[in-house]
């Protein structure tokens, strides 16, 4: 969920199909019952060579449904000038797309033009939170894959430095509440974070001073040391959170010690409805994985494809 640059709040908003869209936990039970276990494998596979695999299946999951719904946008290629979303300036950083193309290719070689590119992101997706100790789900399949793909439209997807009422309207512009908003955001256990996402918190934070105030001195420090002002060196940062190839409820304790990376983290502490629910998740990872859960079905049933790809990053 990390983004790179600062993003105007304009959003425009393209209508996803309703949820009703014919998703089904049982839709390929008998045109491609191999699927989930294809698609398991080729998680398992990438992550036994690259541990950062669950975090980038996750983020590049939930940047897809952002903008016009889970459609495998995100997983389509440039062509010429026509940049696709994966090169806007918040998905530079999104990695693993062959972990897709991968379980694509041996599903197509089990049930070709069968199996749409969304349904398997969703899939890995859920399978990279189940595989780092999180919960596993019955994911709802059916989805279509997308045709257009537009790196401006990744101005829509929520910024690390926006505040609490810019991401309650991001994500109510997409029906989802502020709970959603909460357990969600749950998703930065895993992952790492690039100095530029969080560096306006901890080197001119405003007029009067350079590190934002609600932030753990000692850890402001820590992220000053690895980030200095005029960092040159490109792939710097942090994790997001101190178990971060472990899905866990860690997040939110962190953040009630002041030990949040992004402003947008630290936001959720800002209202009295959004503390209460960092709270409740910081103490119970029962009730944190449950409402994880069922936000995760509610955001991936965002719908609005129209054809089955061959190639996922291709339109036929």
């Amino acid at each position: 969920m990390e983004a790179i640059v600062a993003l105007a709040f304009a959003f425009l908003v393209f209508p996803f199909s309703s949820p009703a869209q014919a998703l089904s936990s049982n839709y390929y039970d008998h045109t491609c019952p191999q699927l989930e276990s294809i698609v398991r494998s080729a998680v398992q596979n990438a992550m036994s060579n690259d541990k950062t695999v669950p975090a980038a299946l996750l983020r590049m999951h939930f940047h897809d449904c952002f903008i016009r719904g889970c459609d495998a946008s995100v997983l389509l290629n440039s062509k010429g000038k026509s940049k696709a979303e994966k090169d806007g300036p918040p998905n530079i950083s999104l990695h693993a797309f062959y972990v897709i193309d991968n379980a694509k290719k041996a599903l197509e070689s089990k049930c070709p033009g069968i199996v749409s590119c969304a349904d398997i992101l969703a899939l890995a997706a859920r399978d990279a939170v189940a595989m780092s100790g999180g919960p596993s789900w019955e994911v709802p399949k059916g989805r279509k894959d997308g045709r257009i793909s537009l790196a401006s439209e990744t101005r829509q997807l929520p910024a690390p430095i926006f505040n609490i009422s810019q991401l309650k309207q991001n994500f109510a512009q997409r029906g989802l509440s502020i709970k959603d908003l909460v357990a969600l955001s749950g998703g930065h256990t895993l992952g790492f974070s690039h100095c530029s996402s969080f560096q306006n918190r901890i080197h001119n934070f405003n007029a009067t001073l350079d590190v934002d105030p609600t932030m753990n001195p000692s850890f402001a420090s820590k992220l000053r040391s690895v980030c200095p002002a005029h960092n040159k060196v490109k792939n710097a940062g942090s994790p997001l959170d101190s178990s971060n190839l472990i899905f866990d409820n860690a997040y939110y304790k962190l953040l009630l010690q002041g030990n949040g990376i992004f402003s947008s983290d630290q936001a959720l502490l800002t209202t009295p409805k959004t503390r209460a629910l960092v709270s409740k998740f910081a103490s119970s990872e029962k009730a944190f994985e449950k409402a994880f859960v069922e936000s995760m079905i509610k955001m991936s049933s965002l719908t609005g494809g129209q054809e089955i790809r061959l190639d996922c990053r291709v339109v036929r």
